[in-house]
């Protein structure tokens, strides 16, 4: 779920900054491959970790470090699902900051934030639904 939510929600968010760096993409192409049993974790750990790398360079557009935080994180669920929460702490922020701001109060997007686990709450509540 995690690496499905971040390919339909965070992607096109770290597209929008930074649409040729294809490091995010990559981490969720291997979480993929790994699955899959096409490529073993130390390869797939490696190309996450370069999407966490992606976040440190753009320490200056919190949307865009969010969004690759969680990303990386989402992929990272392939071998801990403690990882999750990294999508919804980075990924809400991300967005909070994409729509309000960089510069906007933080009660603002901390509102901004909860509103959108609330939507991620719901995303996986239908997964959840469906595989009953």
């Amino acid at each position: 779920w995690a690496v499905n939510y971040s390919d339909q929600v965070m992607i096109p968010l770290w597209q929008k900054y930074y649409p040729d760096d294809h490091r995010p993409m990559e981490a969720l192409e291997a979480a993929r491959l790994w699955v899959e049993r096409t490529i073993r974790l130390p390869t797939a750990k490696t190309v996450i970790l370069r999407c966490h790398q992606a976040a440190r360079e753009v320490e200056g557009n919190p949307a865009a470090q969010g969004a690759a935080r969680a990303i990386a994180h989402s992929a990272s669920t392939i071998h801990s699902a403690r990882h999750s929460i990294g999508l919804a702490l980075y990924g809400a922020l991300a967005l909070a900051y994409d729509q309000l701001g960089f510069d906007a109060p933080w009660s603002a997007l901390e509102q901004s934030a909860a509103m959108e686990c609330e939507k991620m709450l719901v995303a996986l509540q239908q997964i959840s639904e469906n595989e009953r």
